[in-house]
């Protein structure tokens, strides 16, 4: 693994428990490849921006974009999307807002996800075409929805993993603080319970690369 894009949300920045999760998940991921480059994009703030005129022209035609790439927020798009495309592993930190994604991932994903530069349309369906990569998602949420009956209801989980699979990425972890409205020892306990999991899935993952390795 040679890179590692992150992509963060939370308006509350550092201090959020999103962000403290992915940090979790880079921290490991770098453990066991030091070498690899983290490349940072928070949403928070200016963010990704809306899409514009130029883009939704685009979208709204039937052929691929020739030559108009730099118009309005397709440079945005593209850059994005070439970040995408040049790392070997994915990030996102996000908060739950409404029981999905916030608005200014939302944005981040209308901008990757593009018909005929991120998914082609066949009769079959949208078909991704960037290459599949670990992707870890980490996820702080107010209420939980893990519990029997759940408290409150999920859409970002089965979006989330949705739109990451019509641009070809499948291989997708997620990894919550759930209950972050809750006092500060329910929160402590979720996020022991957290970075348990997180754990967890790396010393598996760790052993399943450690019994490929064939023996000299």
């Amino acid at each position: 693994m040679k890179s590692i894009l992150r992509i963060t949300s939370s308006p509350r920045g550092h201090q959020s428990e999103s962000y403290r999760l992915s940090q979790a998940v880079v921290e490991r991921l770098i453990a066991q490849y030091p070498a690899a480059r983290l490349i940072e994009r928070p949403l928070a703030g200016a963010g990704a921006g809306h899409v514009d005129e130029d883009y939704a022209d685009v979208l709204g035609g039937f052929a691929a974009p020739a030559g108009k790439d730099h118009l309005g927020t397709l440079a945005a798009s593209e850059q994005m999307i070439r970040e995408l495309e040049e790392t070997d592993c994915l990030v996102i930190g996000t908060p739950m807002h409404n029981y999905t994604v916030p608005s200014n991932l939302k944005a981040w994903i209308d901008h990757v996800v593009r018909v005929y530069r991120s998914f082609q349309p066949t009769r079959q369906g949208k078909i991704g075409t960037l290459h599949d990569r670990p992707t870890f998602v980490a996820v702080a949420s107010g209420g939980t929805y893990a519990d029997e009956p759940p408290r409150q209801p999920d859409f970002l989980t089965p979006y989330l993993t949705a739109v990451l699979n019509t641009i070809g990425i499948r291989d997708i972890t997620f990894f919550s603080v759930q209950g972050t409205a809750a006092d500060p020892d329910k929160v402590r306990a979720a996020r022991s319970c957290a970075i348990a999991s997180i754990d967890a899935h790396f010393h598996a993952s760790t052993v399943q690369r450690g019994a490929e390795i064939p023996a000299l």
